[in-house]
């Protein structure tokens, strides 16, 4: 293979070519000759080595990632949980709140504080440290603001669900349950944006420590609230709000404190320039990331409108409680990777960039089938841990080889979304959601779970099978990549998005 490790990733600049184009190019040619980058892959040797390398870094990354995305999903899957032992109907209307309601904020918050893994990411990458305190600014006023406009979600849920055929009694407890949970809202809004800046500069340790006690002190006061003190789901509302509001108090007194040296200065007007590019980035990405998260929620609202609504809505509840589990590992190397594939395209090593790809997709391939063998093998224990109705446990129970299977395919696919966010292709992904998903994917599980008469299984069915083209469609697109012009339109985006030009201004 012959090695371009020398060789510019763009040609000379024609005489036609403004200065602008030609001061970028010089800039991408001055990062690219670079002996960091990895050398071409020769043979099966040099494969397996550099594997081993990039392995390292994915799981530096990847392990702490993994363990605070697990333990800040599992605050509101811990609630759903004890929620079960109250009662059908508290399970439910818990459900309901958390994949609805919650799950469509925490989706829109995600994907609009997904943007800044591609900026910081690359930014980061760029040697551009003072931008990142800038780009966590810009995304806290953009959330706070969209967090201000879904507090009417909040407020009119129980109307909502009504509207949407939730039956009376779910609709009723859920949406008292959900103007609660209004705080949680607004610890969404500062939480995403201060994950993705310390991602980004692969400060995931602290992150973990933060999560892992948030999670304990969260899992003792459910239990003493909810259960002991019989406080039912106003106690479960206090404590998980709570819960959230010290991870992100603990997160800024880490950054406030100086540990992120350059890449927090304080408060910048800055952080108010360039708004609304910053907001159209924002949305892209929340169109990508919250399509997936709401695809999975409307298998619970789906299942409200089959016989027997509160068994099918609760089965699938417990369905999709472990499927979330499963997915934040997935997501902790979705982190990961779209941290190393953003920080190499910002450095310009297109190489080592898509390698990493190679490695992540493997490794969480291998993740999911272990996962899925685990749930198959003990399909006759696990639901007894999220309820005590014998029409809840058979029903899981027979769910659980479609479950395992649903797990394989959800382990690569949040992989290949964290490449697209690391490499900034947000919008693309969007089309690929839309297409794959609700033009495919829930149609086809309506037709079988109502038409075809196989319920629940049916439905769950025909939206694994979206889930399916688009991994395929990912992977296509992973592969037809040109990583070289991935690394241009890297050090491109840092120069419009601040870099620079805004060093220039000062």
């Amino acid at each position: 293979m012959e090695d371009n490790s020398k060789q510019p990733l763009i040609s000379p600049v024609k005489d036609e070519e403004t200065e602008e184009q030609y001061s970028i190019q010089r800039s991408i040619s001055s990062f690219t000759a670079d002996e960091n980058d990895i050398p071409p892959i020769t043979g099966v040797n040099v494969f397996f080595q550099q594997f081993w390398i990039e392995s390292k870094k994915l799981w530096y990354l990847a392990a702490p990632a993994i363990f605070t995305t697990l333990c800040q999903y599992s605050l509101g899957a811990i609630t759903q949980t004890l929620a079960g032992h109250l009662g059908t109907l508290e399970l439910a209307a818990v459900s309901v709140e958390n994949s609805v309601i919650a799950g469509f904020s925490f989706g829109v918050m995600l994907g609009m504080g997904s943007a800044l893994e591609t900026l910081c990411g690359q930014a980061f990458g760029a040697g551009q440290i003072d931008m990142l305190g800038v780009y966590m600014q810009r995304s806290w006023i953009i959330l706070t603001a969209t967090a201000f406009i879904l507090t009417l979600l909040y407020i009119f849920a129980a109307q909502l669900l009504r509207l949407i055929g939730q039956t009376p009694d779910i609709s009723q407890a859920a949406g008292e349950l959900a103007i609660w949970m209004i705080p949680q809202l607004y610890a969404y809004a500062l939480n995403f944006p201060i994950a993705k800046f310390l991602q980004s500069q692969s400060k995931m340790i602290v992150m973990a420590w933060i999560s892992g006690i948030g999670l304990a002190l969260h899992t003792l006061f459910s239990w003493l609230f909810m259960l002991k003190l019989g406080w039912g789901l106003v106690g479960a509302a206090v404590v998980l709000n709570a819960s959230w509001w010290l991870i992100v108090v603990a997160q800024l007194v880490y950054i406030f404190m100086g540990s992120c040296g350059r890449a927090w200065s304080g408060f910048s007007w800055k952080a108010f320039q360039n708004l609304w590019s910053f907001v159209r980035l924002s949305l892209e990405s929340a169109v990508m990331l919250c399509l997936e998260t709401w695809y999975f929620m409307s298998l619970v609202l789906v299942a409200g409108y089959l016989k027997n609504a509160e068994v099918s809505v609760d089965a699938l509840s417990v369905c999709t409680n472990i499927v979330g589990w499963t997915a934040m590992v997935a997501f902790g190397f979705n982190a990961a990777i779209s941290v190393r594939v953003s920080n190499e395209l910002g450095a310009a090593h297109p190489r080592t960039a898509k390698f990493s790809v190679v490695v992540v997709v493997a490794s969480s391939f291998a993740i999911g089938v272990i996962i899925a063998m685990f749930l198959l093998i003990f399909r006759n224990q696990y639901p007894s841990l999220f309820t005590n109705s014998t029409a809840v446990k058979n029903l899981v129970y027979n769910l659980t080889p479609l479950l395992a299977f649903c797990i394989i395919v959800n382990a690569i696919q949040p992989a290949l979304s964290g490449v697209a966010i690391g490499a900034g292709w947000q919008a693309i992904v969007a089309y690929v959601n839309v297409a794959c998903y609700y033009l495919f994917g829930l149609p086809l599980g309506l037709i079988l779970g109502y038409k075809v008469n196989w319920g629940v299984q049916g439905i769950w069915s025909g939206m694994t099978l979206g889930t399916i083209v688009q991994t395929i469609i990912l992977f296509y697109l992973v592969y037809r990549t040109n990583w070289e012009k991935e690394a241009s339109a890297a050090t491109r985006r840092i120069k419009i998005w601040g870099g620079e030009d805004d060093k220039g201004k000062q």
